[in-house]
């Protein structure tokens, strides 16, 4: 009865981190096409790609998206949080910058059994820059 009420449960993946002060995104390479199988590898190789706009400090946003079992994106990503200061042209710039991070990463190289278990999953990963002595 508990593996029917789990099975029914959609699964989120979310990773919360403020980047770039992280040394795992800064060690991943965009692009690199190693073979991805475990949420260890997968998160470095998404925020690998995202350069974060100058005078950003303080603002995060989180992206749902879901991937196909061979690493292509489905449908949209949809924003779910954001965190914002600045004028309109940054918030712009800001929310640009996770869309081509995305863009840039994407198909992720996904071995075959990692791709069936993230397949259609939402997976949720909040950008963000912590603003100098601040929590994000």
């Amino acid at each position: 009865m508990l593996t029917r009420l789990m099975a029914m449960v959609p699964l989120v993946l979310v990773l919360a981190l403020p980047i770039p002060t992280f040394g795992f995104a800064r060690e991943a390479i965009c692009g690199n096409r190693a073979p991805i199988n475990t949420l260890k590898k997968l998160w470095p190789a998404l925020y690998a790609c995202w350069t974060p706009p100058p005078g950003s400090g303080g603002m995060a946003v989180t992206l749902v998206f879901s991937v196909r079992r061979d690493g292509s994106l489905i449908g949209k990503p949809r924003a779910t949080y954001s965190k914002s200061n600045g004028d309109l042209e940054m918030k712009k710039k800001f929310f640009a910058s996770v869309l081509e991070a995305l863009h840039k990463a994407l198909p992720l190289p996904l071995t075959d059994s990692f791709g069936g278990v993230l397949a259609g999953e939402p997976l949720a990963l909040l950008f963000g820059v912590k603003e100098y002595g601040k929590e994000l």
